[in-house]
């Protein structure tokens, strides 16, 4: 399969909705988007989708007389690309420098305590190998 398009802004939130809810007919999915975006109309969702199946973002079972659409791709997997890109092209390739950006006043004192504990967890882990 070529390589999956990155996603727009509008797109990314309609897999979310997707990931959230699964395989979903349009009708489910503007339900669900509605409620956090009142103003977005079921012609527009359905017209976004079907956008997104020509693009390979979303693939469609026409099998039923309203169709099915699904993420092509697990949320973890195109938040990983995502992500790799993004630290590619804003970070020079480099991950601890995407660490220490956000470290710095973008991670409250909990998750910051959390993250020390996965560390620490890791860690021990590989210790233990």
């Amino acid at each position: 399969m070529a390589t999956v398009p990155k996603p727009t802004a509008a797109e990314l939130e309609l897999l979310k909705v997707l990931w959230q809810l699964g395989p979903s007919t349009a009708k489910a999915v503007h339900q669900q988007a509605s409620q956090t975006r009142p103003e977005l109309a079921s012609a527009t969702v359905l017209r976004q989708l079907q956008v997104m199946h020509a693009k390979g973002l979303v693939t469609r079972d026409e099998s039923q007389r309203s169709h099915v659409y699904a993420a092509r791709q697990a949320q973890g997997q195109l938040q990983t690309r995502l992500l790799r890109d993004f630290i590619g092209r804003a970070f020079g390739g480099s991950g601890k420098a995407l660490v220490l950006a956000a470290l710095r006043g973008h991670v409250s004192a909990a998750e910051r305590a959390e993250i020390q504990r996965l560390l620490a967890e890791t860690e021990a882990k590989e210790a233990k190998r």
